[in-house]
């Protein structure tokens, strides 16, 4: 009885495991949203009431679930989205998701304030890694991360710009979530009752910023409102590899990123956690993929919670989509073992989902194998 309850057989049982098992603290940072949360609701009511066709009589015996992402093919139709701090989920959380990009070829974003170094993390991604980029200031501290991000073997560099200003999380505010910690007496108390999580990040080591350092520190909190179209440019000309932007949420900015060229749009709401007020992410991935047109690479990520929604996404019009806390649940739930059960079912549920729909992989589902329901009037 216990295995069982330990196993993870969803999204849900990751996430009820790493609720038990992590500080409340680290649990609401990395399960917090802005403001109430609708936003995020109202994602996952988008995702939950999109309609799949199935169809029968197909023969489905034989699947793929392979997809390709620039040049090259990834073993699982989804990647790791770019999160910072991952080690607070759990010691080492970094070195795991670049393991499993590895193993599945798949795209590891790598965040501007990760736990583990940039260099690092690409080492034992055997290559599978994009490095993720945030303005920051007045953009002139940020050369330095290309230019070691380059060195390093990076080909394609993520430009997350949908913080202009760090939204306001409640949940973080009330559990007085900072970087570094600051602990009081609530912190104290959270940590104690916690001590699986305490002693072995106390073991580990505090969890840091590993690519900024005494001498050029890094605020989660200053202001990157001065970014404009300016800044863009000027980070085309200088990199020479994908660039890729994330945090696109408008038709008009899709249209004109395009025409810049950039190489990829990443369609997101930052898993909902700056602008509750957003238009669901799902629903304007199609706005937006019909006003691009079927060609350029767009990718998408937020709300996703199964392998169901990684195809409801492709209907949607994605061509490659990322998961984020959904993976931290799972190595705060059971680490190393947790991530690959989690993987595994995503890949499962996924391959299922092509077969009950009648089709062989993941290349070319249509948009009308995607009915958008509308969610009944309170």
């Amino acid at each position: 009885m216990l295995q069982t309850m330990t196993q993870i057989h969803s999204a849900e049982d990751a996430r009820r495991l790493a609720k038990r098992r992590l500080p409340w603290m680290v649990f609401d940072y990395i399960d917090g949203a802005a403001a109430t949360g609708h936003g995020q609701a109202l994602n996952h009511a988008a995702l939950r009431d999109i309609r799949l066709q199935p169809r029968i009589l197909v023969n489905v015996r034989e699947r793929s679930i392979a997809k390709q992402v620039f040049d090259h093919d990834a073993a699982l139709p989804f990647g790791i989205a770019p999160m910072g701090m991952c080690n607070l989920s759990a010691p080492g959380a970094d070195l795991m998701l670049a393991r499993l990009a590895a193993k599945h070829k798949i795209p590891h974003g790598v965040s501007t304030v990760a736990s583990t170094s940039l260099e690092k993390i690409i080492e034992v991604a055997e290559g599978h890694a994009w490095f993720q980029l945030y303005f920051s200031g007045d953009g002139s501290g940020m050369g330095a991360l290309i230019d070691r991000a380059e060195a390093a073997g990076y080909r394609t560099l993520v430009v997350t710009l949908d913080v202009p200003e760090v939204g306001r999380r409640p949940r973080e505010l009330r559990r007085g979530f900072k970087m570094p910690f600051r602990i009081g007496p609530k912190q104290f108390v959270d940590f104690a009752l916690h001590p699986r999580w305490s002693l072995s990040s106390l073991f580990h080591g505090k969890p840091g910023m590993a690519n900024f350092g005494p001498d050029n520190p890094f605020d989660r909190t200053e202001s990157r409102a001065s970014a404009d179209w300016s800044y863009l440019a000027k980070l085309r000309a200088r990199w020479p590899g994908n660039l890729v932007i994330k945090g696109v949420l408008s038709v008009e900015d899709a249209l004109r990123l395009k025409s810049e060229g950039v190489d990829a749009i990443q369609v997101s709401s930052h898993g909902s956690r700056q602008l509750d007020s957003a238009p669901p992410p799902i629903l304007m991935l199609r706005e937006i993929r019909r006003a691009l047109g079927p060609e350029f690479p767009l990718f998408y990520d937020s709300g996703l919670r199964s392998g169901e929604d990684v195809v409801k996404a492709y209907a949607m019009g994605a061509d490659f989509v990322f998961f984020g806390r959904l993976l931290q649940y799972a190595m705060a739930a059971e680490g190393r073992d947790g991530l690959a059960q989690m993987t595994q079912v995503l890949a499962d549920e996924a391959s299922l989902t092509l077969a009950q729909i009648g089709r062989r992989d993941m290349h070319d589902l249509p948009s009308t194998l995607a009915t958008v329901q509308q969610p009944p009037l309170p």
